[in-house]
C-alpha cells in the first residue's frame, strides 16, 4: 500500500465520522503531516481523479477513490488481525501502522487465508473506535470492561 492509499483510507474515514467531506486539518492530523503536506496530496489525489477538493468545504472521494479507500482499508485490517489474533503482537496498531505501507496486494492475500477474514470487511471496521469489531482483543477488551461493571 502506498503513500496515497494511506491518504484516501483516511479520507474515507473521515467522511465516515463527519457524514460529509473530511477537513483538510483533520486530514493532516490523521496522518501525522503538516496541512501543507495534506494539502498537497489532496492536489495529487484530484489530479488522479480520485478526490475533489472544496475550498473551506474539504475534501471528498470519487466513486473510484471509494473502491480505492475500501481495498487499503480491507489491506489494513487484514494486517492489524493478522498481527493481533495471529502472532498476538501487543502493539499491532503501531505495527500495523508501520506495516502498512510495504505491505503489497500478494501479501495481504495470503496473511487474508491466516485469518479468515469475515465478508463484512472493510465494513467491519468502525473509524470512531479505530478498530475492526472482529479482533480478538476488541472482545477481551469488552469482557473485561463487563465484569467490572458487575
Amino acid at each position: 500500500m502506498n503513500t496515497a492509499d494511506q491518504y484516501v483510507k483516511a479520507i474515507y474515514l473521515l467522511q465516515e465520522m463527519e457524514d460529509g467531506p473530511a477537513a483538510t486539518g483533520a486530514l493532516a492530523d490523521m496522518m501525522e503531516v503538516s496541512p501543507a503536506s495534506a494539502n498537497e496530496m489532496i492536489g495529487k489525489l484530484e489530479s488522479r481523479g480520485l478526490a475533489e477538493h472544496e475550498k473551506y468545504k474539504g475534501v471528498t472521494l470519487t466513486d473510484d477513490g471509494i473502491v480505492r479507500a475500501r481495498d487499503a482499508l480491507q489491506t489494513y485490517c487484514i494486517i492489524e488481525r493478522f498481527l493481533s489474533n495471529v502472532l498476538d503482537v501487543e502493539e499491532f496498531r503501531a505495527e500495523a501502522r508501520e506495516l502498512e505501507p510495504v505491505i503489497d496486494g500478494m501479501i495481504a492475500e495470503r496473511l487474508d487465508t491466516i485469518i479468515d477474514r469475515n465478508s463484512e470487511c472493510p465494513d467491519c471496521f468502525d473509524p470512531e473506535t479505530d478498530a475492526c469489531e472482529y479482533l480478538d482483543v476488541c472482545g477481551a477488551e469488552t469482557e473485561t470492561e463487563t465484569e467490572v461493571a458487575d
